[in-house]
């Protein structure tokens, strides 16, 4: 018989949240094969199969929109991907640098006690910027990971509190 997985099984067994799958379902990047006589949904191994997908091209650092042309086949070849991925990658590291100009500029200003202008501190201020830009992301990202988690949580405790009822 064919293993099936409810949404919170396959949560747990991914690392995602509940929240997350049902909006890939939602957005139809991600349906399950099956849904229970009560509505639950169900995922097979071809399910878990296209998520280890999506989740493999999100981490190249593609969007939705982009991971689902790829699944599609509409715009992305392999190459495209890679390529897509170095020109990021690249970008990520251009940045850095010029952080780190800044910086040891600033720095070098102020071991020499030279004044250090305010258009020095506000081009550093830019550059700082652009350069945590992503890690901002990351942080929201990652609280709206614990604020899943605490709703789900949440409605654990409501259903339980329904049940004892």
């Amino acid at each position: 018989m064919k293993q099936l997985w409810k949404v919170g099984e396959l949560a747990k067994l991914t690392g995602l949240t509940i929240r997350t799958l049902r909006f890939y379902d939602q957005i139809s990047l991600f349906s399950p094969s099956a849904h229970s006589e009560s509505g639950h949904r169900l995922y097979n191994e071809g399910d878990l199969s296209r998520l280890q997908q999506i989740l493999s091209l999100k981490e190249l650092g593609l969007s939705l929109d982009e991971v689902r042309s790829v699944l599609t086949g509409e715009q992305f070849s392999p190459l495209e991907i890679v390529s897509l991925q170095i020109a990021r990658l690249k970008e990520n590291i251009r940045m850095e640098q010029n952080l780190l100009l800044e910086l040891e500029y600033v720095s070098n200003l102020m071991s020499l006690k030279e004044p250090v202008t305010v258009d020095d501190f506000t081009k550093l201020l830019e550059t700082m910027k652009k350069s945590h830009e992503k890690l901002i992301i990351e942080r929201r990202l990652s609280w709206e990971r614990r604020l899943d988690l605490l709703g789900e949580l949440l409605d654990g405790k409501s259903d339980d509190s329904k049940q004892g009822s």
